[in-house]
């Protein structure tokens, strides 16, 4: 088993999808280390349409691997502006790299966006 990695830029939900949000209150939502090794190899990843609007905790899509098919959860209230189209042709970037080419949703963060239920790098892994 391979090292897990945690980055510190980013913020953690408990359903194992992380945020990492930029001053501007745009932000990038993809899954964890964690989930895709639990996964395994990543099949399909499906993606809701640009201009969706979720809560935290909403899901937005799921991610179906050779295993399983798992429901992806948003950590933080939003908008989607752009979603990962390279993940159609190919979706093993979520494996390969999680916190970069793997990411799946762009939102912009909704003003009033409840920051307090994400969780540290070293919170997130504690949980695990």
């Amino acid at each position: 088993m391979s090292e897990l990695t945690f980055p510190e830029d980013v913020l953690y939900h408990a359903e194992h999808t992380w945020v990492r949000i930029a001053d501007d209150n745009t932000a990038v939502v993809g899954i964890s280390d964690f989930a895709q090794e639990q996964l395994g190899e990543v099949a399909f990843v499906d993606l809701p349409a640009v201009g969706a609007a979720f809560a935290a905790g909403d899901e937005f899509g799921t991610v179906e691997s050779i295993k399983a098919v798992s429901s992806l959860y948003m950590p933080i209230s939003g908008t989607v502006t752009a979603i990962n189209s390279g993940l159609e042709d190919d979706p093993s970037q979520v494996n390969t790299s999680p916190y970069g080419d793997g990411w799946m949703l762009k939102i912009t963060v909704d003003a009033d966006a409840e920051k307090s239920q994400l969780l540290s790098a070293a919170d997130y892994e504690a949980q695990l």
